[in-house]
């Protein structure tokens, strides 16, 4: 066991603060990684302030971070991947269970014993995992994913998240080329989604409900910006979609677009509305609609979207900021104040 520098939140109200934690000696199937950068998920800050509760109480200090890009350090005996010096990734997870039909099939995501990077009990130490906003990690090899080295490292950050979040429904469904695609909402995870969309060769249309994110939309790969709130622009596409990804998180009138798909189309939400959508039946029946959710991938498809992101040359658009800026970061990202994603420089917490 040694101690690694960190930044944690002692309650739901506390501030992210500097502290020391402890993490476990690499065994020898571990990879040991110099956290280099770490992206800021707006789901960190659901967990910090504890605003998951009823799907994932969160247990203090809470360490937060789950987008993480680093260098190794040192190798367990029988690690075979990876060697002193590669740039690697660690996303959502950590650990599963290895066994089950899930995990071998490469959706651990969903495994019943999968373990979090952060806030899920630590078998090791005890407690609970803690995440990314720190100066290392120990991490079993088989979630440590290979990072494209002609990429920017402070822009892959985020892949580990909003890039496999959106990458692995877009595939699921079959995006290709030839494909109409619409994208909802222009945030974090919908520039993911036009940039992977128009990377696979779909027809890439964006909904939005601020007309002055139209040339910007278009800059990352859109082909066409549809106003939501203006019913002409949106009744033009009425049944053309192949697929539509949802990336909002507030209420919002899902049958609306529902209506927007072909046959066998499919809207697949990746945003997380606190309050529940109502579904018009008919939206779904007449056209052989339907309507699914995703959250992350496994790590096979992970990998498979970095290397996709390599070939393409595709990262996340970021803002990288000190850690001492990160309590500003939060409530900025309240206010939907990045384009598009907080990344943490981790080389600041050195000097704490």
């Amino acid at each position: 066991m040694y101690n690694a520098k960190a930044y944690s939140a002692a309650s739901a109200t506390s501030p992210l603060a500097s502290d020391m934690i402890a993490r476990r000696d690499p065994t020898e199937h571990d990879v040991q990684i110099e956290i280099l950068f770490c992206g800021i998920c707006h789901s960190d800050l659901h967990s910090v302030r504890n605003e998951w509760s009823d799907f994932m109480s969160t247990t203090y200090p809470i360490v937060p971070g789950h987008e993480i890009v680093g260098r190794v350090t040192q190798v367990g005996s029988a690690v075979t991947q990876f060697k002193s010096g590669d740039l690697v990734g660690v996303g959502c997870m950590v650990e599963s269970d290895g066994v089950c039909p899930l995990c071998k099939a490469g959706l651990e995501q969903f495994c019943q014993s999968v373990i979090f990077t952060y806030n899920s009990p630590d078998k090791y130490l005890g407690g609970v995992t803690y995440g990314g906003y720190s100066d290392s990690i120990v991490v079993d090899q088989r979630f440590v994913l290979r990072v494209p080295p002609n990429l920017n490292l402070a822009g892959v950050a985020p892949l580990l998240c909003a890039g496999i979040t959106t990458y692995s429904p877009l595939r699921h469904w079959g995006v290709t080329e030839g494909k109409k695609v619409g994208v909802i909402g222009l945030g974090g995870l919908g520039h993911m989604g036009v940039k992977l969309a128009h990377a696979m060769g779909a027809h890439v249309v964006v909904f939005t409900t601020s007309p002055d994110k139209t040339e910007d939309a278009l800059r990352l790969g859109a082909d066409e910006v549809v106003v939501s709130r203006n019913a002409d622009e949106m009744q033009k596409h009425a049944g053309s979609f192949d697929f539509i990804l949802d990336t909002v998180s507030a209420k919002h009138d899902i049958n609306a677009y529902l209506n927007l798909l072909g046959l066998d189309g499919n809207i697949t939400l990746v945003g997380a509305p606190e309050k529940p959508l109502d579904v018009a039946a008919f939206s779904l029946i007449m056209a052989r609609r339907s309507l699914s959710g995703s959250s992350i991938g496994g790590i096979p498809e992970t990998q498979e979207m970095l290397d996709f992101c390599g070939e393409h040359n595709i990262t996340a658009d970021v803002e990288v900021i000190p850690i001492q800026k990160v309590n500003e970061a939060y409530e900025r990202l309240l206010k939907s104040d990045v384009k598009y994603r907080f990344v943490i420089d981790m080389a600041s917490l050195k000097s704490e």
